[in-house]
């Protein structure tokens, strides 16, 4: 590698935990809380602007979260149950969070549930509030991934690319080696910037077209799928299930909720003319045409 290369690489941190007396520091816990404030702050603005009352996101958060990190570490396991549960696993370590290992689609599945469970008890509609969240979820998962960054995990296969990623040799897959020097696909940072384009143009699109009825969320699924599916290509770290019928498991997944997320974006907007389809109010009392809490318009949110 020539040395113009090896100046333009991304260095990875020397650490990610940072000690303040006996308490431990950790940049990946930090990121994923900094996510979450981000998504609570973002997605009450758009949450106020649908109509929804102000302070109820971050009281969805106390739900949606705990349960998020739950369905995400519980993904993480049943994909890779050997590393913990195979031979010479430690089942203890399946509860160690805070050395990475939380799968977006447990995540979400799981983050949903606590919402819904919020929904149910306070009489909130559910599509209102997920089209409200979308974007807000995109720029969390961007916040998120740097969490990655700091434990040097989640990397791409090597590349010649002037903005490779430096990666400790202790940090390569197990049973893999390259040569010295070697720089890696930083698949943190193209998620983290597919996840801000793509938020962008949730808010776009939403003001442009007026979506509701949850295709905003759908098209949230459509747009990070469609991110991560490609990025799932070039990602070398390996799990239990890395190829199926020739695809990470990861690709399969993007593939299947993209369609799925594609088809109810479909069958909803043939369902709902004219073009102005949100709901009256995110409140399910205003299905019967109570106005008191009508939406905004789609051009006053953020």
């Amino acid at each position: 590698m020539s040395p113009l290369w090896t100046v333009l690489s991304i260095p990875s941190p020397s650490q990610g935990v940072w000690h303040v007396g006996p308490i431990p520091i950790r940049a990946y816990a930090l990121a994923i809380i900094l996510g979450v404030v981000v998504a609570v702050w973002t997605g009450e603005k758009r949450w106020v602007a649908r109509g929804g009352r102000a302070g109820q996101v971050g009281d969805i958060a106390l739900w949606a979260v705990p349960a998020g990190l739950i369905g995400a570490r519980a993904y993480h396991v049943a994909t890779d149950h050997d590393l913990y549960f195979g031979q010479g696993g430690d089942p203890v370590a399946a509860l160690e969070i805070w050395h990475g290992g939380l799968g977006i689609w447990g995540a979400i599945a799981g983050g949903l549930l606590g919402a819904w469970l919020y929904c149910r008890r306070h009489g909130i509609l559910l599509r209102p509030l997920a089209d409200a969240l979308a974007p807000s979820l995109l720029l969390a998962q961007a916040v998120g991934r740097f969490g990655n960054y700091f434990n040097q995990e989640l990397y791409g296969r090597p590349t010649d690319l002037p903005w490779g990623l430096e990666i400790d040799p202790s940090k390569w897959p197990a049973g893999m080696t390259f040569a010295p020097g070697t720089v890696f696909h930083p698949t943190f940072l193209y998620e983290a910037l597919w996840n801000l384009v793509g938020a962008g143009l949730l808010v776009y699109l939403d003001r442009r077209f007026r979506l509701g009825y949850g295709r905003v969320f759908a098209l949230y699924v459509m747009i990070y799928t469609s991110g991560r599916g490609w990025i799932e290509l070039l990602r070398i770290d390996t799990i239990e299930l890395n190829n199926v019928l020739g695809l990470r498991w990861g690709a399969w997944m993007s593939i299947v909720l993209f369609v799925l997320a594609a088809a109810y974006f479909v069958v909803t907007t043939l369902r709902h003319r004219p073009p102005d389809t949100r709901e009256i109010s995110p409140y399910a009392a205003g299905r019967a045409g109570d106005r008191s809490d009508v939406q905004k318009s789609g051009s006053e949110a953020v």
